[in-house]
């Protein structure tokens, strides 16, 4: 298959993907990177947002209150540390995305200790072991269990104060699956908590996409939602739902969805979001989390003065949304339209019904702040070739290291997914503007500014090999590990952490029945089914941007490619738009896709094959030495882990396994490799982030860390429920924006 591969290099098809199978996108600064533009969010005749930075100010009231969860949750309890969580108790799930009975069982971890309430040691990582650690085949330990993140009891939702109080109104009692002794524990989330510092730039969120792109308004399921839309009023007596499609977005898809739309993370199961604004409207933002006079977005409004820190700000929710949003979302004086609480009560105004709306975007708006472009790599000039120079560094050892760090990142295939300056294929729209050319525009290190284009990321058009290109294109087609190429999600790769039945990742469904990959609909597209397209970039993909060529205009003796005598059409020609300009490989002969018939004839074939199950967002690697636990599962404690998981190619084999994993070499865990590697890794941190400096600063946090007792025994008697264990807490003191004194130390390391 390959030297047929390379036999059409010849002829420019493939040419990026098959010479440079071993190099991929350097790795670039940061530094003045815009983040994707939300067209009508703040501009155009009637935005929706009229003060940014009043919806700042309310996204990070709203992201650090306790009061938006059921019982004390908020959405810093899980996005604390790095923008990450770094606990160690009570946090384990026991594998509920799992297709097996063995997901809802937990299982005694290499430490010999486990399940609900277990206090998480080095001993208990990496979750799957290996009697070699370079070869997957010596298999000495399994799990399917999760390291992720506490959330709430649950329970079912009868009502909450609109004045006062943390905690709604539920009934509850001890889980079947997370209690000990038949003392109820809170849940635990099935897959580890991504880090919110940069993913304003993530095309989608979530480890399984399922954050759409384009913002509803009401939930996270973009336009794929039917019942989802904004009440808009038209005059003093007219007031009417729309719906509402604002692209790049998905942080605030993200936003909406822990609150209501499960029983595990932040709420009780059946709240609403106009539940929630009628509970915070009239409320004093953080009426009991101390807030930073010098909190770089807060202060302004903190009660606290000097050194005296108080509870609070000097306003209420009301107050900010009717200064940030546009008023023809919350002026509508009438009621009745918008339905009322299930439990009995006055009927919903404008605003609560609109809360969704208000919440979602001030959380993206507030974490389109949290860019952390100060490493040593985002200041670090670079050289004629693009390669950083680490002149900032000091230590001549270590500059050394650095150097080979980089090479040992490149090319052992760590680019072809981490590329751009988040260092993930999933910021799809940002690296797609980056090496789109552009007059004058530039963006890096200020010594040596990088100009927009298609070297942006390396010369001589290097980006072209991880599947980028000038357009949004969020499928791409790539080889697996067996050597057969699959339609992928741009962004998303089965690299073998887990079996693939203990989670299918991004090759799950939505509630609404639906596939959440993109190519499960392009497939649809191509076979004429517009009905089975729910996403908006899909019908517009570009196939001479596919790393592998879906269809050619060539008559070549070879497989797994439709050819003219398949039926093919030029790419954009149902649509009267020829997709034929600036192909990534330069071939025009390579913009073409099957016809209607030919899609559907080979509907199960080879051709029209998928990568998704078990697939996962690539994230990001900045600050990823202040992230651990690492990978979907939180499997691996530490860098050097996760090292030697990609020097074994995966844990795990299976037909959709990248094919990027099957080269990297083994040796990478030579001490002197691992070394470079992570020095490497480390040169990705922020001290901004590892010190909480402004825009990382934030309020007091109060945040549930397991339970008083182990993992054996419970302390029971909750003030929720008599039934439920009592909380340990840590609390997180409030920051200025001056930062703390002690920094974030990586998991499992002691504080300082």
């Amino acid at each position: 298959m390959h030297a047929m591969y390379r036999m059409l290099c010849g002829s420019a098809l493939l040419s990026a993907a098959m010479t440079l199978q071993a190099a991929g996108p350097l790795p670039v600064s940061l530094r003045g990177v815009p983040v994707p533009p939300v067209p009508g969010l703040l501009d155009g005749a009637s935005p929706i947002v009229v003060d940014k930075n009043a919806a700042i100010t309310l996204g990070k009231a709203l992201f650090w209150d306790q009061s938006v969860g059921s019982d004390g949750q908020a959405c810093a309890s899980c996005h604390f540390s790095a923008g990450a969580d770094g606990r160690l108790k009570n946090q384990i799930n026991p594998g509920q995305n799992s297709v097996l009975p063995t997901g809802q069982t937990f299982d005694a971890l290499p430490s010999g200790n486990g399940g609900p309430n277990h206090t998480l040691v080095a001993e208990d990582f990496p979750l799957q072991r290996f009697s070699n650690v370079t070869d997957s085949s010596t298999l000495m330990y399994n799990t399917d269990d999760v390291v992720s993140s506490a959330g709430t009891f649950g329970g079912e939702f009868t009502g909450s104060s609109p004045f006062s109080g943390a905690n709604d109104q539920c009934q509850r009692s001890a889980s079947e699956v997370f209690n000990v002794g038949h003392v109820g524990t809170r849940k635990v989330e099935p897959r580890n908590t991504p880090t919110v510092i940069n993913a304003v730039f993530n095309h989608r969120n979530f480890w399984d996409g399922r954050a759409n792109n384009s913002f509803n308004g009401s939930s996270p399921w973009g336009p794929r939602d039917p019942e989802a839309g904004v009440w808009v009023k038209l005059n003093a007596k007219t007031v009417v739902k729309q719906r509402l499609n604002l692209i790049n977005s998905s942080l605030a898809s993200q936003a909406v969805a822990p609150p209501i739309f499960n029983d595990i993370e932040m709420g009780c199961h059946a709240r609403t979001w106009p539940d929630i604004g009628r509970k915070l409207l009239n409320r004093q933002p953080l009426q009991t989390q101390q807030v930073h006079p010098q909190d770089s977005v807060l202060g302004a409004l903190s009660a606290s003065s000097g050194s005296e820190l108080k509870p609070g700000l000097k306003t209420t929710y009301k107050n900010l949304i009717t200064q940030a949003f546009n008023n023809q979302y919350w002026s509508y004086s009438g009621v009745g339209k918008f339905g009322a609480p299930a439990g009995g009560g006055s009927a919903y105004n404008q605003m609560e019904a609109n809360f969704s709306l208000f919440f979602g975007l001030a959380i993206q708006l507030y974490e389109s702040t949290l860019v952390s472009d100060h490493s040593p790599l985002d200041l670090s000039p670079l050289d004629a070739a693009m390669i950083p120079t680490w002149s900032n560094v000091s230590d001549p050892a270590l500059v050394a290291s650095l150097k080979r760090g980089v090479s040992l990142f490149v090319n052992n295939n760590c680019s072809l997914c981490h590329a751009g300056p988040t260092l993930s294929l999933a910021a799809v729209a940002t690296n797609a503007a980056l090496v789109t050319p552009t007059a004058g525009a530039t963006f890096g290190p200020p010594a040596t500014p990088i100009a927009y284009g298609p070297n942006a990321f390396g010369p001589n058009n290097i980006a072209a090999s991880a599947g980028i290109s000038r357009y949004v294109n969020p499928v791409t087609r790539d080889n697996t590990s067996q050597n057969l190429p699959r339609l992928m999600d741009l962004g998303y790769s089965n690299v073998g952490v887990t079996k693939p039945d203990a989670d299918p990742g991004l090759g799950g469904a939505d509630p609404f029945g639906q596939p959440l990959s993109f190519v499960a609909q392009y497939t649809e597209y191509l076979a004429g089914n517009s009905a089975g397209v729910f996403d908006l970039p899909v019908d517009n993909v570009r196939s001479c941007d596919f790393l592998i060529p879906l269809a050619v205009n060539l008559t070549v003796p070879i497989s797994n490619i439709f050819l003219p005598n398949d039926g093919i059409q030029a790419d954009g020609s149902r649509e009267g738009v020829a997709r034929n300009q600036n192909c990534r490989n330069n071939n025009p002969n390579t913009a073409y896709s099957p016809t209607i018939a030919a899609a559907q004839a080979n509907r199960n074939g080879s051709k029209m094959a998928i990568a998704t199950n078990a697939a996962f967002k690539v994230p990001t690697l900045r600050n990823v030495e202040l992230t651990g636990p690492y990978m979907h599962n939180g499997g691996m404690a530490s860098l050097t882990q996760v090292i030697e998981f990609y020097a074994r190619h995966g844990n795990f084999s299976s037909p959709e396994l990248h094919a990027a994993i099957g080269p990297i070499a083994t040796n990478l865990v030579a001490p002197q490799n691992t070394a470079d590697l992570i020095n490497f890794l480390n040169a990705l941190t922020d001290e901004r982030v590892r010190y909480q400096k402004a825009p990382f600063d934030h309020p007091q946090l109060t945040i549930a860390h397991g339970h008083v007792g182990n993992a054996l025994q419970v302390e029971a008697g909750n003030p929720l429920a008599t039934d439920l264990a009592r909380d340990e807490v840590l609390i997180l003191p409030a920051v200025g924006a001056a930062g703390a004194q002690a920094p974030i130390t990586p998991f499992l390391t002691p504080a300082q």
